[in-house]
């Protein structure tokens, strides 16, 4: 089987690429995905456990899971498009050796044998979807994620220790202060490079901090790609401390340990909800700090019943943040 790419050429729009992984880049893809067919989403390739996990240990391969979810939030909202998300997202029960197993890593599996060939492989099964963009990982073998930890109720000028794993890292009782990846100069995608080369719109966050959003700009490639790129980039910040491993949180908070970790990477735009932002001048000052202004929008779902805020993201209210950021381009104040 050849590459994909070269007999279906990816539809019109503006060229956005989002990075991330897990729920918190679905979401992204689901508010971007009607704005431009030109998305291209970059995933990362650490997760180590459940149906990937398995997978990985088993055939060698980097874990399927976040790329499935990717193409399931890409796929339309006609009826083709939500049979193949529902399908694709299906985990087999049973009590057998499928059992946990979702349909959706079994199929990426195989087209990936079938190809020889990760991105062709993705681009085929893009295709049977019908999805509104393209999925791609971040490099070409599996990562470990290494953190250095403070533990909880660690006394001053006690080391920290080491977590390896993103299984673990997700769990973490304590508070992350070093993140690598391993092996630390991996091969990164050339799709996935040639993408951020070629983007007017980066998308990071939201998501879990440490191994969704900060692994990507662990990889050189990706790091190097994104840093001189001349497209808008922008960080979605998370509604609340979404994750354990994220745990007392403060919005700036998100700004400083991304400073800390991606050095020389600069950003655009901050998108945040200002109803989860108690401390708007830290804020503001963390941002100044990566090159970012702030864009306050309200973007958090609400409880229908009672209004209170809940710790994720509207995809129209998103959609809508979205929209107005790609009109103002970098001409207009952003506050």
């Amino acid at each position: 089987m050849g590459s994909l790419a070269r007999v279906r050429p990816w539809a019109g729009g503006q060229r956005i690429v989002a990075l991330g992984g897990g729920h918190g880049l679905s979401v992204s893809l689901g508010a971007l995905r009607g704005m431009s067919d030109n998305i291209t989403a970059i995933v990362g390739v650490s997760d180590d456990g459940g149906s990937s996990g398995r997978l990985r240990e088993e055939f060698g391969i980097i874990p399927p899971g976040d790329l499935r979810m990717a193409l399931a939030a890409l796929c339309g909202d006609d009826s083709w498009g939500r049979t193949w998300s529902s399908v694709l997202q299906h985990r087999f029960t049973g009590g057998g050796e499928l059992t946990g197993h979702a349909l959706g890593n079994l199929l990426i599996a195989a087209m990936w044998q079938e190809t020889g060939d990760l991105v062709s492989g993705l681009d085929y099964v893009a295709a049977l979807l019908g999805a509104r963009g393209r999925v791609l990982p971040s490099a070409e073998e599996p990562l470990e994620l290494v953190a250095q930890v403070l533990p909880d109720g660690a006394t001053p000028g006690e080391p920290p220790v080491t977590v390896v794993g993103q299984t673990e890292v997700e769990a973490v009782h304590g508070r992350i202060v070093g993140l690598t990846i391993s092996p630390p100069e991996p091969t990164a995608c050339e799709a996935a490079v040639a993408a951020i080369d070629e983007s007017q719109l980066i998308v990071l966050g939201p998501g879990s901090w440490f191994s969704s959003v900060i692994p990507h700009l662990k990889i050189p490639g990706i790091r190097e790609a994104v840093s001189r790129s001349q497209a808008l980039k922008v960080m979605v910040l998370n509604i609340g401390a979404a994750t354990v491993e994220t745990r007392g949180f403060a919005p700036h908070t998100y700004l400083e340990v991304f400073a800390e970790q991606t050095p020389g990477v600069e950003l655009d735009v901050v998108l945040a909800d200002e109803r989860a932002v108690s401390d708007r001048g830290a804020l503001d000052l963390a941002a100044e700090r990566l090159g970012a202004r702030v864009l306050f929008e309200r973007v958090a779902a609400q409880d229908y019943d009672t209004g209170a805020l809940l710790n994720r993201h509207d995809p129209d209210l998103l959609a809508a943040a979205f929209s107005a950021i790609m009109a103002r381009g970098r001409i207009s104040p952003w506050r």
